[in-house]
């Protein structure tokens, strides 16, 4: 087999197994996809078959394929073909053509008696009332059975035989026979119903009919009967359900019909319908209009003329599938319990359903995996909030399901379980007990299924019975009990399910058994309901049961919990599949090893419980060795990590496998061990042998010295430099007088202070500096108390009471010896832990000495803040930034220190602006918060971008208003940035009048550079709606530069209109000019030559050259310091003179030609100005 999806491939065999000879060898094969069969036949004319079981996901692919029982036909199978009917296989057996039609072997269960199709013409007859057993031969081929406690009834689908009971039930004969057209038949009394030609015939056991149940053609056809003590219920093709009272002598109609298509949404037809034994309601199957099984079972409440329905591919009743989809951390233990109980059973559909013969509450149905149940839809069902199947998970298991029909809770699930794989079908179900068909000896299979051919032989009657019954979950001690213990446990089972405990209590508190306790503290496992179960265990007298269920408690899961119960009540197997529920895989770890499951215990530590692995190595070896195994014990230790101990421990009474092991393992421990104990029998040179393997160069040197060989242990200690070898090998040397060695020694162990103590004791002090120096501080500190009582060695000791971290002792010592080298070292490493007093005798004796900067640093950390800056100005230490952090007073809690605080850090801004350092000036005011003179301070450095950056920050007035005095400053007038920041700070600062005179000026700025009139009255218009805006002290003063602002915007608002007249009307332009040439003050807002130089390019342009040289002449008489070309273009002046034959350079400068003043009284200009009188006059 090659399986394309998942790339996998397989083989499927006969094995000779299931009745096959081990010689079968498959000729052909041919597939039913729809079924999911494949069908090979053989060399000696069997037809084998593998049915797909699509649910079961854990398992190996060919484990999914089930071999059922053969078909043993004449011949050599060598072709075979399904059919379209899907119930028929040809087969080609060379000489013969056989047509095997598939056949579900018949049985039904009713008033203690059941029976069982065995084989084409055999029954199994079993009477439960008095245990009697009996084989029935037909004459006919049986395709239905029925039976009462008084008949049997067989068909062939065109034959109905009825047979009788004796009064002893020991014997069966036959009743009656007739013809008729459907497999549909029911007995009830003296009574047959069969369904011919679309109605429901009563017939006798002869086949006369005495009445007739009619459906019309908009109620369809029946296509399903059944009866359960007096009621009969008919289902017709359209979905309309009768249901009739047969306690009379003619069946009468027990309600109104009910069209149940009106109401199942996607209906396509009722695959059965029966009635509980009241008739007051009607369970239902259907499938749906795509031919596809409906999950849900229906149930029609007649008195109600309701339909509830128990969903079976959530596991939920109609009324609880809200709260599955609603399940949170608040839910409670009850409502949880619930949810993981449908959990157990969601993904299936019902193929079978029946009502107990007397409970009128209790129905029983019969459940498959439904088809193309897949993983892909956990994920879905989790973001649903529905229970994920354990279905899709890869439990294929036939499901027995009980459920409880209530009034005001719905249907509500009583009990599940797993089908036995020795049943093959459900059959009927009368409390206490579950009945059930068993499958036949030889059958591997989950059906009974017979293909049988038309030229079939008779089978040999079975002897075995084929029926087994399982006492209900309830009921385990109460078989042989009375009604009433019944009827108690029943109501019991039926307020648990619904919730209610007390009436649950009441109902059995005569109950005294102590089986029907521990029965109903298993029952308890399936509900979850452990407040029952300490009521059920504290009844049993079961101490250690309540104890651990005590203890369980405290575990977050409630599966883990239940777990706990189902394992002091030996329920293994519930126990089992609740911890993996839950994913408790180390409760589930911990059970295996309980149980002595090894394998699995160690599959699941391996899997998902790693962080116990070792743990369960540990364990099974442990185990292993109780057992006597050492040997399998071994290589567990080995994977726990124990066996550097265990193993020696198990092996010591058996010394030379204990040595083979430790010959075989490279473990360093392991050998060390060996060689202690070699070294405590005496054996010292295999002792040797295994330190040195082990590399325990201690050891090793310990042996060395023990046997005298000083040489050996030096020579393993110069090369191993191992410390604990050398400081052993040390105090060897130490013993035996060897000073120098035993110095060297423990040097090279870094026991500094044994070298220090032997050279101190043998006076040798150049190598006891060395040594104190390569020690730690403690050692320092006592080889600096040794020097410091020697003579002549104070400056070895102030340089070991340095290293060693004692700095007041190490000042003092130098200041008593005046040793000012090493004084200068140490105070580099001073801090604020050292004494105040020696801080300021060394910053005193470094002013003596000139060296300021270190006093001031240690002035610094003496926190001696004024004094340190007190030095910085008459000394002039320049003051880095890191200087003065070092000297700014932390914040303080108290208001005094944060006023003292403030004061340090001015002191400290007015050195650096001393010293123009003017930003860290600016941090330090910032800091004091006088943000003023940091503003100030940044203002001398000339930094603009800070500038402009301090005054966005610090957000105030007057220092927007300095921000902006500075950037006026600055060359404005190219930088359109600048400007931006001048207007953007002034408006900020609220300086409207300071505003008002910087539009001025850049008004100004326009007409005086750039002769553009049109911005410059703009410019003047925003100054002087700046000015009127503005608060001036001075109202006066206010009033006066609004009179002078509005007086400059009137005359150059009339130079602009005149330049724009000038393009439409040039004369009224020109008028314009020469009535503004004669307005007072005109050069306080524009230039007189502006004006004038407007009106000469414009003679000019018309060639009115005396007219032009006059109005140049007159412009030189007002503005005697002209610069002529500065007003009028060049080349107009060129023109003017050339014109007029006149001398170009009289008219360029201001009454010079060729560096000549001229006399106002020439007479050529008195000529000129006649003409430019004459002119105007025009």
């Amino acid at each position: 087999m090659w399986d394309l999806e998942k790339e996998d491939n397989f083989v499927l065999s006969l094995d000779g197994s299931h009745g096959y000879d081990t010689n079968d060898t498959v000729s052909c094969v041919a597939y039913c996809p729809s079924k999911g069969v494949l069908t090979g036949g053989t060399n000696s004319g069997c037809v084998a078959m593998w049915k797909l079981s699509p649910g079961a996901r854990n398992t190996s692919r060919e484990d999914q394929w089930k071999l059922q029982p053969p078909s043993t036909l004449d011949g050599v199978v060598t072709q075979l073909m399904w059919g379209t009917s899907k119930a028929l296989l040809a087969v080609n057996a060379l000489e013969d053509v056989y047509i095997l039609s598939e056949q579900v072997m018949s049985s039904h269960f009713q008033d203690q008696t059941s029976v069982i199709q065995t084989g084409p013409c055999m029954l199994s007859i079993d009477v439960f009332s008095n245990g009697s057993h009996q084989d029935l031969k037909t004459d006919i081929q049986v395709k239905a059975a029925y039976v009462t406690k008084d008949n049997i009834a067989i068909s062939n689908g065109k034959k109905l035989v009825v047979y009788e009971f004796t009064v002893d039930k020991s014997l069966i004969k036959a009743a009656g026979t007739f013809n008729i057209e459907s497999l549909l038949m029911c007995v009830h009394g003296q009574n047959v119903y069969t369904v011919d030609q679309g109605k429901v015939q009563v017939r006798n056991f002869q086949g006369t009919v005495k009445q007739l149940l009619s459906f019309t053609e908009l109620e369809g056809e029946p296509n399903c009967l059944d009866i359960c003590n007096e009621y009969l219920v008919i289902g017709s093709t359209n979905g309309v359900i009768k249901v009739f009272d047969l306690s009379r002598r003619e069946a009468k109609q027990h309600c109104n019909p009910k069209n149940v298509a009106d109401i199942i949404q996607g209906f396509g037809s009722i695959v059965s319908a029966k009635a509980n034994c009241n008739g007051t309601k009607v369970s239902i199957i259907h499938r749906k209009s795509d031919d596809s099984p409906d999950p849900k079972l229906y149930i029609w409440d007649i008195e109600l003329d309701t339909i509830n329905y128990f969903n079976f591919e959530t596991g939920f009743g109609e009324q609880d599938e809200f709260m599955a989809m609603n399940l949170d951390d608040e839910t409670n233990d009850a409502e949880r319990g619930k949810a993981e109980a449908a959990r157990d059973i969601a993904g299936r559909y019902p193929v079978a359903h029946f009502w107990d013969a007397q409970e009128v509450k209790l129905i029983v149905c019969q459940t498959l995996v439904l088809p193309n149940m897949e993983e892909s839809e956990e994920p879905d069902k989790r973001k649903r909030g529905l229970p994920v199947p354990r279905a899709a998970l890869g439990d294929d298991s036939i499901m027995i399901v009980s459920l409880f029909t209530t009034p005001e809770s719905g249907i509500l699930m009583q009990d599940s379980f797993s089908m036995s794989s020795t049943h093959s079908a459900l059959m009927g179900v009368e409390v206490p007990y579950y009945y059930f068909v068993r499958k036949s000896e030889d059958s591997g299979t989950d059906s009974q299924v017979d293909m049988m051919a038309d030229r079939s032989h008779s089978a040999t009657p079975g002897q075995a019975k084929m029926v087994s019954r399982r006492t209900m979950r309830d009921f385990v001690g109460l078989e042989n009990s009375d009604k009433n213990a019944r009827d108690a446990m029943m109501n019991f089972s039926y307020y648990l399910t619904i919730g209610n405990m007390d009436e649950a209590f009441k109902s059995i508190k005569l109950i005294k058994s102590e089986s029907v306790w521990e029965n109903m503290a298993k029952m308890c496992v399936k509900t979850r309901r452990l407040d029952v179960a300490t009521v059920c265990l504290g009844n049993m007298g079961h101490a250690r049961g309540a104890k651990a269920l005590r203890e369980s408690m405290h575990e977050p899961e409630l599966d883990a919990r239940v777990a706990a119960l189902a394992i002091q009540l030996s329920l293994f197997e519930d126990a089992e599949r609740l911890l993996r529920n839950c994913k408790r895989y180390d409760l589930l770890n911990e059970f295996y090893q309980a149980t002595g499951q090894w394998p699995k215990a160690l599959e699941i530590a391996e899997m998902y419980d790693r962080i116990h692995l070792r743990t369960t190595y540990y364990n099974y070896a442990k185990h292993l060795e109780s057992n006597g195994d050492t040997k399998a014990a071994v290589p567990n230790f080995e994977k726990s990590d124990t066996h550097r101990f265990e193993v020696p421990r198990m092996l010591f009474e058996d010394p030379q496998q204990l040595e083979n092991y430790i010959m075989r393992n490279k473990d360093k421990a392991l050998r060390k061990w060996w060689a202690q104990y070699s070294e405590s029998t005496g054996e010292m040179d295999t002792a040797l042998q295994f330190y040195e393997a082990a590399q325990d160069y201690l050891s090793l040197v310990r042996v060395y010295c023990y046997c005298g060989n000083f040489e050996k242990a030096a020579e393993i200690c110069n090369e191993t430099g191992d410390r604990a070898a050398c400081y052993h090998l040390g105090r060897q040397f130490e013993n035996n007088e060897g000073i120098k060695e035993a110095i060297h020694f423990f040097t090279r162990a870094q026991a500094y202070g044994n070298a220090i103590r032997l050279c101190k004791d043998h006076g040798m002090e150049d190598q006891l500096m060395n040594l104190a120096l390569l020690s730690n501080p403690v050692d320092m500190m006592e080889a600096a108390r040794y020097y410091e009582e020697k003579p002549g060695c104070q400056d070895r000791a102030v340089m070991l009471y340095h290293k060693a971290g004692n700095f007041s002792k190490a000042l003092e010592l130098a200041f008593s010896t005046r040793q000012f080298g090493a004084l200068q070292l140490i105070s580099e490493d001073l801090d604020d832990k050292t004494d105040p007093e020696l801080l300021q005798r060394c910053a005193d004796f470094f002013m003596e000495n000139g060296q300021y900067e270190k006093a001031v640093d240690l002035l610094a950390i003496g926190k001696k803040y004024w004094d340190a800056l007190n030095l910085c100005m008459q000394q002039h230490v320049a003051m880095s930034e890191d200087l003065a952090e070092r000297l700014t007073m932390p914040k303080g809690v108290s208001e005094n220190e944060n006023e003292e605080r403030v004061k340090i850090l001015e002191g400290i801004a007015e050195v650096c602006m001393q010293q123009r350092h003017y930003h860290l000036a600016t941090k330090k005011y910032t800091q004091a918060g006088n943000r003023m003179k940091g503003m100030k301070a940044l203002l001398k450095s000339g930094d603009t971008e800070k500038i402009v950056f301090f005054a966005g920050v610090s957000r105030q007035k007057e220092i927007y208003v300095m921000a902006a005095n500075y950037l006026q400053s600055l060359d404005w007038r190219k930088d359109p940035e600048i400007m931006k920041n001048i207007i953007g700070f002034y408006t900020k600062g609220r300086a409207l009048e300071l505003l008002a005179g910087f539009y001025d000026a850049c008004a100004q700025v326009e007409i005086d550079e750039y002769q553009n009139y049109d911005k410059a009255l703009g410019a003047l218009n925003e100054a002087y709606k700046c000015m009127s805006k503005a608060k001036m002290k001075n109202q006066s003063m206010q009033e006066e530069r609004l009179a002078n602002i509005k007086h400059r915007l009137n005359l150059i608002k009339k130079f602009v209109t005149a330049r724009r007249t000038y393009d439409e009307d040039h004369d009224e332009a020109i008028k314009q000019c020469q009535v503004l040439l004669e307005e007072p003050q005109l050069d306080t807002a524009v230039r007189m030559g502006d004006v004038y130089g407007f009106i000469i390019e414009d003679f000019a342009r018309r060639e009115k050259w005396k007219a032009t040289y006059a109005c140049m002449e007159d412009m030189r008489s007002r503005i005697p310091t002209v610069n002529m070309a500065y007003y009028v273009n060049m080349r107009t002046i060129e023109a003017v003179h050339r014109a007029l034959d006149i001398p170009l350079g009289r008219g360029v400068g201001a009454e010079k030609m060729n560096g000549i003043r001229m006399s106002p009284d020439d007479g050529d200009g008195e000529e000129v100005e006649e003409d430019v009188v004459d002119e105007y006059g025009d």
